[in-house]
């Protein structure tokens, strides 16, 4: 059953034109009136759907029950990241909706290479949060992370709230194994990963006073797109 992400809210028994991009992706589907799908806006839960009229651009469905399927986990992980450069970004995102993170948070760091900034960080934005949307329609998730807009990592610490549980993802000599935060079990926990480059000595000690806990994952060394992911499966099956 093809499942198509709805951003607009939706209702049982009323008549929608799907937006472009649904639209699109119904098309590249070939699938034709009377066809069945799966619709979902992000809010909880899933909607049987029909494709009532194809048009050439256009796309209309009869929406039809709700089903208050969740597959959510435990545990909320937010990951906050130094943005790797290329297409490992998309990758990065595109994997940690499939795994179940709670908002990806892009950052822009003193050794990171992608550099953003006004109608192009918007446009990235927009791109990364398509990706996200896209994995949740083929993994089975009917809630789509929030891929947050760029940030510089200085202001995005001081914007933290108190008694945030974080994980600062790092070599550092005291840095422990990867574990739950005390009292963490059904609350949320924030992971900072660095960019290709790391985060220099200045940034590890401004998340350190901002309460990020030092973790390692091993001997050795992950990429920047490896790291929050590996952090993040691993928290989740901490919590499971």
């Amino acid at each position: 059953m093809p499942r198509i992400h709805c951003p607009a809210p939706l209702a049982s028994g009323a008549l929608i034109d799907l937006p472009p991009n649904a639209a699109r992706h119904v098309q590249v589907l070939r699938l034709q009136p009377g066809d069945a799908l799966t619709l979902f806006d992000g809010r909880g839960g899933e909607y049987d759907a029909r494709i009532v009229r194809m048009g050439r651009s256009e796309v209309r469905a009869e929406v039809g029950a709700h089903h208050a399927v969740e597959r959510e986990p435990p545990l909320a992980v937010h990951l906050a990241v130094g943005m790797p450069a290329n297409e490992r970004m998309d990758w990065l995102v595109e994997k940690a909706a499939e795994l179940g993170a709670a908002s990806i948070q892009p950052l822009e760091t003193a050794h990171g290479v992608l550099r953003l900034a006004g109608e192009r960080a918007q446009k990235k934005q927009a791109h990364w949060q398509a990706v996200a949307a896209a994995a949740c329609e083929q993994c089975g998730r009917n809630r789509v992370p929030t891929v947050h807009a760029v940030q510089p990592l200085a202001a995005w610490l001081a914007g933290q709230p108190a008694g945030r549980h974080g994980l600062l993802l790092a070599f550092a000599p005291d840095a422990r194994p990867l574990r739950l935060p005390p009292a963490a079990h059904g609350a949320a926990v924030t992971v900072l990963g660095g960019p290709e480059g790391g985060l220099t000595a200045q940034e590890e000690a401004a998340a350190r006073a901002a309460g990020f806990l030092p973790t390692t994952l091993g001997a050795r060394v992950l990429r920047a797109e490896t790291a929050p992911l590996a952090a993040l499966a691993g928290l989740l099956a901490l919590a499971a």
